[in-house]
């Protein structure tokens, strides 16, 4: 006989939240977890069934049992369409277009909750927007519907700050920033977030909560671009920037971020343009975006240096993940390259542990290293740390190592025979190479994918 589920009683929602995406999902999961009926709604049907089957579309550690969690206690369950609550919380993206914000799915989501709305109801907009979103356009939306802010229903805003790959724990850990359109409404958001945040929470207005959230972001990017820049001076100047920067950093007051091909996720490499304002002639901001964008191009630029004798030439990228441990591929400065080879009619190899074959498409480690003339790392998954030289080169035509995320032992790899060159390392790629004596053809003895890494596993 097969299993019969039990019928878990349906729950009116105390909190709806809208847009079921990387935010999303963990914050109802949250929500649920802690004690209160929730419903999350989203437009995308194969979201939506996904979750009913206890899956979680995005790749998020712990977030799997969470939901499960959530949905076999009866407390999370997920539509198409909003229903009455206590609470709304939006958490649909804002996308840019051009170095403006994409506001259309701010907006509709905001249209969508009116009708369910009713007196005594909050409403929070988590969704990265421009400064006076929340009172110039999010609000007239919710009060087209006849109740008024602040007497009717309360308005607040609340960002998110968490890092993908870490979201749970940073979703309850981190401090929050809650603005709202007046102190009530900024208490009566943060009694739900109270629930689960274990970080301390901080209220504000609207606008200065929209205002923090870009300058949070648009720091890290001005940082970013500050240690790029040091990467190429450092080239320029005949030293290692990793080493340097190592070194700077034992100053008590500096602390020089990493370098890299570029800056990317649906955060950095976005909010900064809508912190801009047109009576504001910014000069930092726009600065370091334009170095960070050049980044892509920069690596593209050594790369084919790397291959400028070859016929028919391969590069085997590994990681299409704007960043490590993660399979969030969001303006992600591995894809520009990846695309910008492909443009010059280079065989580009992809291949990415994380990001499954649905959301960018990627080949086998065995079948990205064949024939290559030269393996670019453009992701410092942890994984990649735990390649064995000697079997990759094997399988490789010419012993290159192109590391721009400084995530390997470059001495293992210079002693498999490999010439290995560091994103920002002046003094690398000077070993000889050794040709390999295997053909790009000759697949009868391939290693698995297996045999390709050390037998340690990673913490």
């Amino acid at each position: 006989m097969g299993r019969v589920k039990r019928k878990v009683p349906r729950a009116s929602p105390r909190v709806v939240v809208v847009g079921l995406g990387y935010i999303g999902i963990p914050t109802a999961a949250m929500i649920a977890l802690h004690g209160d009926a929730v419903l999350g709604v989203d437009i995308q049907q194969k979201v939506l069934d996904a979750i009913r089957n206890g899956n979680v579309p995005v790749r998020e550690r712990d977030l799997t049992a969470i939901l499960r969690d959530a949905i076999r206690s009866g407390r999370l369950r997920v539509s198409s369409k909003p229903e009455e609550a206590e609470y709304f919380v939006i958490c649909v993206p804002t996308p840019k277009a051009g170095h403006v914000a994409d506001l259309s799915m701010v907006k509709a989501a905001t249209k969508s909750i009116v009708p369910y709305l009713r007196r005594g109801s909050t409403v929070i907009l988590e969704s990265t927007v421009p400064p006076g979103t929340s009172s110039e356009i999010v609000l007239p939306i919710l009060e087209k519907g006849g109740l008024r802010a602040g007497t009717d229903f309360y308005l607040a805003y609340c960002p998110e700050r968490v890092l993908p790959g870490t979201i749970i724990r940073e979703i309850a850990e981190n401090d929050r920033i809650i603005g709202g359109i007046d102190s009530k409404s900024a208490e009566k958001a943060r009694e739900l977030y109270a629930k689960f945040v274990t970080g301390r929470i901080h209220l504000t207005d609207l606008n200065t909560a929209e205002f923090v959230k870009l300058a949070e972001n648009a720091f890290r990017d001005v940082n970013v671009a500050f240690a790029n820049e040091l990467a190429a001076l450092a080239e320029a100047h005949g030293v290692d920037v990793w080493e340097a920067i190592e070194l700077a950093n034992h100053h008590p007051r500096v602390h020089i971020l990493r370098p890299g091909p570029g800056v990317g996720g649906h955060c950095i490499a976005v909010d900064p343009w809508f912190l801009l304002h047109p009576k504001v002639r910014a000069k930092v901001i726009p600065s370091a975006r334009a170095v960070n964008d050049e980044r892509p191009a920069a690596v593209v630029g050594k790369i084919l240096r790397l291959m400028n004798r070859n016929a028919r030439p391969k590069v085997a990228v590994f990681g299409v993940a704007f960043k490590g441990n993660a399979d969030d591929i969001r303006e992600s400065p591995a894809i520009k390259v990846i695309d910008a080879l492909r443009a010059k009619k280079i065989l580009v190899a992809v291949y990415d542990p994380l990001v499954p074959n649905e959301v960018y498409p990627t080949q086998s480690i065995e079948d990205t290293l064949e024939g290559a003339d030269c393996i670019a790392i453009l992701t410092d998954h942890r994984d990649f740390a735990y390649l064995d030289p000697e079997l990759v080169a094997e399988r490789v035509r010419r012993r290159v190592l192109f590391d721009a995320r400084h995530c390997v032992d470059h001495a293992r790899w210079s002693d498999s025979g490999f010439v290995v060159h560091v994103l920002g390392d002046a003094n690398q790629g000077k070993n000889p190479s050794r040709p390999t004596t295997r053909g790009a053809s000759d697949r009868s003895d391939a290693p698995s994918q297996q045999t390709l890494h050390q037998n340690v596993a990673p913490n």
